[in-house]
């Protein structure tokens, strides 16, 4: 019963002691703000005051999830032509199944792409390519991991679509939000 009393009576001296008079209004003369709705909202903007609630109220029912990363984005269009097993954004992983053109049956390749971070650069993926050849008419396989030229290639492949798609964003997002300042990556790490 002491611990509820106290903690109640913190609470409402917390209450009360945000009520002095902190709140001062400043008189100001409306010739300094523009009659403009736009032309205020973009004053205020470059000058620090108000915030933007993203797309509240315009009725987008865009949803961003992994199509708004554009290194994952980028990954999962360079695979689309093989099957994946995995594609766990959270965990960041890809996992292709195994994969052979019809002219090579006996020969199969399997791809595993780990995200290390969400920054477009070379050391952001982890690409491991798994060789499985087979003998014909036998259940008798090796698997081995190689394909540095290859992983080189889509980890190039991979960079190139993801900086495209990360330049698309910026400029949509410009297009979208013409009165902010800066790119949504530096907002969010202005943010940390």
């Amino acid at each position: 019963m002491k611990i509820k009393t106290i903690i109640l009576l913190l609470i409402s001296l917390l209450f009360t002691s945000s009520c002095g008079d902190t709140l001062k209004f400043r008189k100001v003369d409306a010739r300094e703000f523009p009659a403009d709705p736009k032309e205020r909202v973009k004053k205020n903007m470059e000058e620090g005051r108000g915030f933007r609630l993203s797309n509240v109220g315009k009725g987008n029912t865009n949803y961003d999830f992994a199509n708004s990363n554009p290194l994952w984005r980028a990954t999962l269009d360079t695979l689309d032509f093989m099957p994946l097993v995995s594609a766990n954004y959270s965990g960041g992983v890809v996992i292709t199944d195994w994969y052979s053109e019809n002219n090579s049956p006996k020969e199969s390749i399997k791809i595993s792409v780990r995200f290390l971070t969400n920054e477009i650069r070379s050391d952001a993926l982890d690409i491991d390519i798994f060789v499985k050849e087979c003998e014909i008419n036998s259940s008798n396989c090796k698997i081995n991991k190689s394909g540095n030229e290859l992983s080189a290639e889509l980890t190039l492949s991979i960079l190139k679509k993801a900086a495209l798609y990360e330049k698309e964003r910026v400029e949509k997002y410009k297009k979208d939000n013409p009165y902010t300042i800066s790119t949504p990556t530096k907002e969010k790490d202005k943010k940390k």
